[in-house]
């Protein structure tokens, strides 16, 4: 038996027939469609077409009950039918950390259409709790890894709601978690400067490597993704076009970039180009000393030992020690007294915080927020003020008192009116 019954004002109940049990008893599938975003005149012909994937769907072994079902079950055919095939990869890492630590031990057993908000309330609770970190430090979850959660479970029940597994999507019905609005942490121009000093000794490859990435604003990925044919040394122009990642299990591999905008072409000024022309000789010498033992078949600018693209975090990592080894010899320099220490100390920024420093610098200078845009690499120009609304609202200022200044002059300059 297969019907399409109208169950309420615009909703209609499929029902399919597919044989008999062992005990002779008929086997239905049912499942309950809501139509109110179709036109009364237009939901009978759209049950109609549903109903036809609804019943190839059952004959094929491909429907899943969305009465009897988990939430792990679901969380499984997401990963399955799309989470697998279109997101990036690192993306895709990250999300089954999160649905395999927490999400899944803690909401996997309930029934996907009997998830409630209060279960999600619950779950968000329990992971600002003492003991729930990993890591062993004390207290909860921060609020924006919580936040990471609640979005990653709302995307996957729209989902549910869009592949009409369920009516409403729980994860919407309730606030997110309020994550306070953070300054991206990026040094200011002196200190910029003092790392130019300080890293004047250190190895030609991490040298090279952070002059690139303060000049060109470029996210990790992207910098560890260049190969020596994306450079014009004589034009100093440089083509981003791909990006590096490494994935624990799965190694180091290219992928492109995070968005459309984010192939883009930058200029680098002489004094980059000059750091690279320096570093590539001293490339080529390594090569020389290993001979065959270098791998040809790679292009890329920052390598391992042997000629291997580098592993993203090899770089960060770098970063890291640098500073701290820095703060460290001052922290524990006697000569230094203790009120001129603070003078001399770096902030603890990480590797991609020189590509804030890079926007916030050109900001500061009064680069136009299209031009700062697009040398990001950033999607739309609302992510880049989203991002830098302290520095914009900064220069507003300024550009209100050039104004002042400019119009309001003393009295005695004024020319006198009749």
């Amino acid at each position: 038996m297969a019907s399409i019954e109208k169950r309420g004002e615009s909703s209609y109940r499929l029902t399919v027939s597919c044989g008999y049990d062992k005990q002779g008893k008929k086997i239905r599938k049912y499942k309950t469609i809501d139509l109110s975003n179709v036109r009364p005149n237009k939901q009978l012909e759209e049950a109609q077409k549903q109903f036809a994937l609804f019943e190839n769907e059952v004959k094929k072994g491909l429907y899943l009950d969305s009465g009897k079902i988990t939430f792990e079950d679901f969380i499984e055919k997401w990963l399955k039918d799309y989470a697998n095939h279109e997101l990036a990869p690192k993306t895709l890492y990250r999300y089954n950390e999160l649905l395999n630590s927490r999400i899944i031990p803690a909401l996997g057993h309930i029934k996907l259409n009997k998830l409630q908000p209060t279960h999600l309330t619950e779950f968000y609770n329990n992971l600002r709790e003492d003991g729930i970190r990993t890591d062993g430090k004390p207290g909860g979850l921060s609020e924006r890894n919580i936040l990471h959660h609640h979005r990653l479970i709302s995307s996957i029940l729209t989902s549910a709601v869009q592949w009409q597994f369920i009516l409403s999507n729980p994860a919407s019905r309730i606030k997110a978690p309020k994550v306070e609005k953070m300054e991206a942490r990026h040094f200011d121009i002196e200190q910029t400067e003092y790392i130019f000093q300080l890293i004047e000794n250190s190895p030609i490859k991490y040298k090279t490597a952070i002059y690139i990435a303060i000049y060109g604003g470029m996210r990790l990925g992207e910098l560890t993704g260049l190969e020596w044919s994306d450079i014009d040394l004589d034009n100093g122009i440089l083509k981003i076009h791909q990006a590096l990642q490494h994935i624990p299990g799965q190694g180091t591999f290219t992928k492109s970039p995070k968005n459309e905008s984010s192939n883009r072409i930058i200029s680098l000024p002489k004094t980059v180009i000059t750091i690279i022309r320096e570093y590539k000789l001293w490339q080529n010498g390594e090569k020389a000393t290993l001979g065959d033992l270098w791998h040809d078949e790679y292009n890329n600018i920052f390598t391992t030992r042997d000629g291997k693209p580098i592993n993203p975090g090899t770089i960060s990592k770098w970063f890291h020690k640098f500073i701290k080894q820095h703060n460290d010899k001052i922290i524990n320099d006697d000569t230094i007294s203790k009120e001129d220490k603070p003078n001399y100390l770096l902030d603890n920024v990480n590797f991609h915080g020189l590509r804030h420093t890079s926007a916030s610098i050109l900001i500061n200078q009064g680069l136009d927020v299209t031009t700062v845009s697009r040398r990001l690499g950033h999607a739309r120009t609302s992510t880049t003020t989203d991002i830098y609304s302290h520095l914009l609202q900064k220069s507003d200022i300024e550009a209100s008192n050039k104004l002042e200044n400019l119009f309001n002059k003393k009295p005695e300059n004024k020319k006198q009116g009749y």
